[in-house]
């Protein structure tokens, strides 16, 4: 019997015989059709043997088999108390501080897990002794400048050298409610901050009431006042819109000096570096720990 090699297909619109796998045509002469019982041995010869099998639609691929322990979506997001996946206990109010055993101070305030208020003038060197401060500790310490929150805002800033007007003072009420909720979520992740700010004696504005309302009633102010011309010579170091005029540095520090006789703890690191006055704060701290101050 033979069979046709290598024969042309025919048109699809033509009648003619179906190619196999192996591109050879139907057994021609035998009137066998190929049933689907019949094992179908694809090759490369361009002739099929007798008794081949017509081409047959190609089988589907196989589906890999599921793996015996699939990834567990994600949890679900839950905007109240979650960053990412990792879920966060919630900000309280930072609590008064426990005085340890025995009413003694703290041995190593470094240790201590705190909330931290440094207040003073312009010039007083407050950002960069709290900065220092912050670095050395033996705990996780976080910095937070109420200054540079304030700067967060760019187009339509509104500094307060222009004018203290309703735009500065609610940009002002902005940044230090967005730096309390920073802190008491830093303290409730096991996190110290020290908070730095020219908080005035006397205007409730920007006064100590609304750093315990928004941080609690254990943040510990403390107070680094330096003598005005050790203010004037550190303003006159800096520059762009922390440097002020020397009129108001003398201002600012005239109404500073309203923390005397406060009860607050108060530094004059006049003659200190920043080292040495970052030391003393250890100890304010470490004071204001076993006796809170009333504010």
């Amino acid at each position: 019997m033979q069979h046709s090699v290598g024969a042309p297909l025919p048109p699809p619109h033509q009648p003619g015989p179906a190619p196999d796998a192996g591109g050879a045509g139907w057994a021609q002469g035998t009137g066998h059709h190929p049933g689907p019982h019949q094992a179908h041995h694809p090759g490369p010869h361009p002739a099929s043997p007798p008794g081949s099998h017509p081409a047959h639609p190609a089988p589907p691929p196989p589906v890999p088999p599921a793996p015996l322990h699939p990834t567990p979506a994600p949890p679900p997001m839950d905007p109240s108390g979650v960053t990412g996946h990792i879920q966060l206990p919630p900000g309280g109010p930072v609590p008064l501080p426990h005085p340890p055993a025995g009413g003694a101070a703290v041995a190593d305030a470094s240790q201590a897990a705190v909330a931290v208020l440094l207040i003073g003038p312009a010039g007083a060197g407050k950002t960069t002794v709290a900065r220092h401060w912050a670095d050395r500790r033996r705990v996780p310490t976080a910095h937070i400048s109420l200054d540079d929150v304030r700067e967060w805002v760019r187009s339509g800033f509104a500094n307060p050298q222009s004018g203290w007007n309703e735009n500065s003072e609610a940009q002002y009420r902005l940044a230090r409610r967005t730096c309390g909720f920073a802190a008491r979520n830093f303290l409730a992740n096991g996190i110290s901050c020290i908070l730095d700010d020219a908080v005035f004696p006397d205007r409730p504005v920007v006064g100590l009431g609304g750093w315990k309302r928004h941080v609690g009633p254990g943040l510990l102010p403390v107070v680094v006042l330096p003598g005005l011309e050790i203010v004037l010579e550190r303003n006159a170091a800096r520059s762009g819109n922390r440097r002020l005029s020397d009129e108001e540095v003398a201002r600012i520090h005239g109404r500073m000096a309203g923390w005397y006789g406060s009860g607050l703890p108060i530094i004059d690191n006049s003659t200190y570096d920043v080292e040495t006055t970052a030391r003393m704060l250890d100890e304010v701290v470490a004071r204001s720990i076993a006796s809170p101050p009333s504010w």
